[in-house]
């Protein structure tokens, strides 16, 4: 028997969970990090490589 006490959790967009609407600034992540402006800064963290901004954090990307 089905239980319908607990209903479906809503989805968002495209099959995403609907929290991830609300995320903002998410990080880039491809095979090559390269700065996009003179602000970013190349950082290199627990192995990975990242491109912080802080004046635009739209630009932030990780490798990997």
């Amino acid at each position: 028997m089905r239980n319908y006490a607990s209903a479906p959790r809503p989805r968002g967009q495209r099959g995403k969970p609907a929290w991830a609407m609300y995320r903002r600034n998410d990080v880039k992540v491809s095979a090559s990090v390269k700065k996009r402006s003179p602000d970013d800064i190349v950082v290199r963290r627990k192995g990975r490589v990242y491109v912080i901004n802080k004046r635009n954090p739209k630009h932030k990307q990780r490798q990997g």
